[in-house]
């Protein structure tokens, strides 16, 4: 059985556009980073633009 991990050299590289780090050294993700992603994690992030109510559990926007 042969391990295929070709996945990994897919990822797309960061664009400078995509984060900034957080006082702390945290990298935050922009709005423009999840919308190119296409889809809420679910996490509660700070930016979410899909509206995702980490409380609740819910998605407040469309």
């Amino acid at each position: 059985m042969s391990d295929d991990f070709s996945s990994f050299s897919k990822r797309k590289q960061l664009e400078p556009e995509d984060f900034y780090y957080s006082p702390e050294g945290y990298i935050v993700f922009t709005e423009k980073y999840h919308l190119k992603r296409g889809y809420c994690c679910k996490s509660g992030c700070k930016h979410c633009p899909y509206g995702f109510d980490k409380k609740t559990g819910t998605l407040k926007k469309n």
